[in-house]
């Protein structure tokens, strides 16, 4: 099953942060894609594009003027705090196998959207982030599998650590040597 999340009314000059941690949030969740649809904005596109080039993994970003066009061929999961309870009806989304394709508004989205939707699902029935909406469901849609995801061809890699931070990036002739002597011990 892939999983897209379509960005419905993105407006450049008040959503350009909050667009992005939409998209990195898809990303790192274990969503495939993000489609943008409002404002084209060559700045989202190209940052989400810089990070899943040196982080890793094959997410795409994508835009699409007519958001109605996106639907086709999708479960369509629209988050509102106006839906449903997620925990009445995620077993439910996660047994149908079909694409799901996840809808987070940015300006007011239209009533039209309540009515294509196969789905329209509330974290809590209460004003929040779009992005921690986001992140909940995609937990909930991937059983918390999505925090083991491995992202291939990174050139940057966390090492978790207890305290401090320790960043691997390909290439570094610090840990280039490190892999050689850990080769002959």
């Amino acid at each position: 099953m892939k999983v897209k999340v379509l960005r419905l009314g993105h407006r450049k000059k008040r959503d350009l942060r909050l667009t992005t941690h939409v998209c990195l949030t898809a990303r790192a969740l274990g969503a495939n894609e993000a489609i943008l649809s409002g404002e084209k904005d060559k700045s989202v596109m190209d940052s989400v594009k810089d990070v899943s080039k040196r982080w890793g993994g094959k997410f795409k970003i994508s835009y699409e003027k007519n958001w109605k066009k996106t639907l086709k061929n999708y479960e369509v999961v629209h988050l509102t705090m106006y839906g449903e309870p997620v925990q009445n009806k995620i077993n439910e989304i996660r047994k149908s196998k079909k694409d799901k394709l996840i809808v987070v508004g940015s300006e007011k989205v239209p009533k039209e959207i309540y009515n294509l939707a196969d789905y329209n699902i509330a974290v809590t029935n209460q004003p929040h982030s779009e992005v921690a909406a986001l992140s909940i469901f995609l937990h909930e849609l991937f059983q918390g599998k999505e925090l083991k995801n491995k992202f291939k061809n990174a050139e940057i890699k966390i090492k978790p650590k207890k305290q401090g931070k320790k960043v691997i990036r390909s290439g570094d002739t610090e840990n280039i040597f490190k892999r050689i002597i850990k080769k002959f011990n």
